[in-house]
């Protein structure tokens, strides 16, 4: 039997979210949801969909919908913790596109919500189910690398600039994902830096900037909505601004950072260096991981070549290079000739390995797995709520650090 889905945002991903689970043999896309009209019409006109899709302004039109039994959510940040929390308390299965929650605490909230109602949480971190992200753990795992050095990562680009979350909490969080990920541990101190880039009056970065009254007010309306018991039955006019990109934002948009430069100490040593930023006219999607023996690529932005192994040992003596010279150095029985050690030799770099990849959609990946964890009523361990928490965790103190002007801290 199919499983019953609604989409919640028709922009960029939720498109491509409906364009998977409308291909899923196992799926039924029977909702759009998208506060603006010429997005659902340009959706309906794009799939040709069929007119038993309801395709609604309002999460409310479609909440007791028959057959309905999971809810795609591809909003602005800001809406995610109101509207699955809603989606849960109605009994449905949720796929939230990442971030989970803007807070720690919302978001452990809302895994609590999903585990009282025996409902699968599932949050969209797709690179995870990147082909070049299962290999390269594959590598690293293997000890190919020898002994990890330390890690970099560039996530630019020249806008979209948000307007409810910034750069740090925008991006970051693909690629701590996919460093805690390789390394499986997660980081014991963080750092960042960021710089927020003066606006132009008129510009896309501040054209939708609320008036901080106005910001004030949504939060209060949304505290008050959170204070209730339950709130199963809300109504339009509780929901009617879920999409608004400035609900649940703590700063109007001209204070949230632009450029944000990221440090990750993990337990064994290893250090990631992030730089962020949604002003950059060069586009990258980079992130190294420097070891012993080789250095390991994975760059989204050559699709042709998209990971690849450098193999070869920049140092001058390691215990993974220099068993045998050690061997040598070892001293020799009583009465026998010594034997001159010879100095080992820096090796050259040159051995660039393009990895093969599996050809497959890494969304399509999310949506299978998603279903799966419906039909079975099974986290998934790679994207479960849980696991979002501990990102969170991650990003709310790199957030505090960045507030403190870089100052190295504790995950709490």
């Amino acid at each position: 039997m199919k499983i019953g889905i609604a989409v919640l945002g028709a922009g960029r991903w939720g498109v491509n979210l409906i364009r998977n689970f409308l291909e899923h043999p196992n799926s039924q896309v029977l909702a759009v949801v998208d506060p603006n009209r010429d997005s659902l019409a340009a959706v309906q006109k794009q799939f040709n969909l069929d007119a038993s899709v309801i395709l609604a302004t309002d999460w409310s039109q479609v909440q007791a919908l028959a057959g309905l039994q999971a809810v795609a959510i591809a909003t602005p940040a800001s809406t995610h913790y109101t509207l699955a929390a809603a989606a849960l308390k109605q009994g449905y299965h949720v796929l939230a596109e990442k971030p989970l929650a803007l807070n720690l605490t919302e978001a452990i909230e809302l895994c609590q919500l999903a585990e009282k109602q025996q409902r699968q949480l599932f949050v969209d971190h797709t690179y995870l189910f990147h082909p070049a992200v299962d290999r390269g753990q594959r590598i690293i795992q293997q000890h190919q690398l020898g002994k990890l050095r330390y890690g970099y990562a560039q996530r630019t680009h020249f806008e979209p600039v948000r307007h409810d979350v910034d750069a740090l909490w925008d991006l970051a969080i693909h690629d701590i994902a996919i460093f805690n990920t390789w390394l499986q541990q997660t980081p014991i101190e963080v750092r960042a830096i960021g710089t927020v880039f003066p606006k132009e009056e008129g510009s896309s970065a501040t054209s939708t900037v609320r008036d901080v009254t106005d910001v004030t007010d949504v939060r209060k309306k949304e505290e008050g909505r959170r204070n209730r018991e339950e709130g199963i039955n809300q109504d339009a006019a509780e929901i009617e601004n879920q999409f608004a990109p400035s609900l649940l934002t703590n700063n109007p948009a001209e204070k949230l950072a632009d450029l944000v430069w990221v440090t990750l100490t993990y337990p064994d040593g290893f250090q990631a260096f992030i730089h962020l930023c949604w002003l950059n006219p060069d586009k990258q999607r980079r992130l190294t991981v420097v070891g012993s023996l080789g250095t390991l690529i994975f760059d989204e932005m050559s699709p042709k070549t998209p990971l690849i192994l450098q193999r070869g040992n920049p140092d001058y003596g390691d215990e993974e290079n220099n068993s045998f010279e050690s061997a040598l150095a070892k001293p020799a029985p009583t009465g026998a000739t010594p034997t001159k050690r010879i100095a080992p030799q820096r090796t050259s770099l040159s051995h660039r390995e393009v990895l093969s990849l599996e050809q497959v959609e890494p969304l399509r990946r999310v949506c299978d797995r998603f279903l799966n964890c419906v039909q079975t009523n099974t986290p998934c361990l790679t994207s479960s709520g849980a696991a979002s928490v501990e990102l969170i965790r991650i990003l709310s103190t790199l957030s505090k650090s960045l507030e403190l002007g870089g100052q190295p801290l504790i995950p709490f």
